[in-house]
């Protein structure tokens, strides 16, 4: 899971330190999976809605793939395609390759999918606004959770939208603003933002419109994990590499005496002897339709030939 994300339209300027971030996801590679019981979730959700689109791929891309735990479920569903995978971490970009090889050393489906041969993964580090493919070359982008890591959705929207064919799909997965909405109104916001932002779906909306995109669907449910204790999500954020990012996050809690009264305020909230975390889980996909103009601003004018007469 990932809590990086940009500001809804009607708030101010929202920034993340980048490479903060990514240092942070790649001392994440290793230990990242040992708290993706969410990522994980979210994917078997975002699987089963391709039960309803009639979708057959050539290449698909994994976009922002982190250690590529969905990589076999997408090797299922399409044995035929080329499969990418892309992160702008280089460790978890290393680690979908290891992954991968691994699973085909052992028995099942998609040790059979792959002819039973390690699998030679096209291994992308690079950032989502700025892919190294050609235009036009995938049929579907997967990306779970990946736009939480990004200051404003729009540049990398406008390079998917670039990659695809035309007919491709985009399907996604992202955060709302009310994802961890507790532990927000427990910090302290007078020296800076503590949580990151979430987009909201409305506005996602618009910047899928944007970016040309046709027909987007999206829908959001709300997702309430529990814990022990504060320290347990803490330390679920910080194994993510999810920690606070945000280019004007404070450097400290106001001492001791700060975070007594956080966590004294999320004490507050137990229910049933457990702390709860809010995570809203919004959902989309949408289709790269034919263009009706040319990049300098032409209009498209198409003819269909007429149907032959007897």
């Amino acid at each position: 899971m990932t809590t990086t994300s940009t500001a809804p339209s009607d708030a101010g300027h929202f920034s993340l330190d980048h490479r903060l971030l990514r240092r942070r996801f790649e001392n994440a590679a290793p230990r990242c999976d040992e708290t993706d019981v969410v990522v994980r979730e979210i994917s078997r959700r975002m699987d089963e809605r391709l039960d309803y689109i009639r979708i057959e791929p050539r290449r698909i891309l994994d976009l922002g793939c982190g250690t590529g735990a969905d990589l076999p479920r997408l090797a299922q569903r399409f044995p035929h395609a080329t499969l990418l995978a892309a992160d702008f971490a280089a460790q978890m970009v290393t680690r979908a390759g290891v992954r991968l090889r691994a699973e085909a050393r052992q028995p099942g489906l998609l040790r059979r999918l792959l002819g039973g041969n390690p699998p030679s993964l096209p291994h992308l580090v690079a950032s989502a606004d700025a892919l190294p493919l050609a235009r036009g070359s995938l049929g579907l982008v997967w990306s779970n959770l990946m736009f939480p890591a990004l200051d404003d959705p729009l540049p990398a929207l406008k390079e998917i939208h670039r990659t695809l064919e035309v007919g491709g799909l985009l399907m996604f997965s992202t955060l709302g603003p009310d994802s961890l909405k507790e532990l927000r109104t427990c910090l302290p916001n007078s020296a800076g933002e503590r949580v990151h932002r979430f987009i909201d779906m409305h506005d996602l909306g618009d910047a899928l419109v944007g970016a040309g995109f046709s027909d987007p669907v999206m829908d959001m449910e709300i997702l309430t994990l529990t814990y022990a204790d504060l320290d347990g999500l803490l330390h679920d954020l910080r194994a993510s590499g999810a920690a606070n990012a945000a280019s004007t996050r404070p450097r400290g809690l106001s001492g001791r005496a700060g975070w007594a009264k956080a966590r004294a305020a999320y004490e507050a909230l137990r229910q049933n002897g457990r702390l709860p975390a809010t995570l809203e889980i919004i959902q989309g996909h949408a289709w790269k339709a034919a263009p009706k103009t040319t990049e300098d601003g032409r209009s498209i004018v198409r003819f269909q030939p007429r149907p032959a007469t007897r």
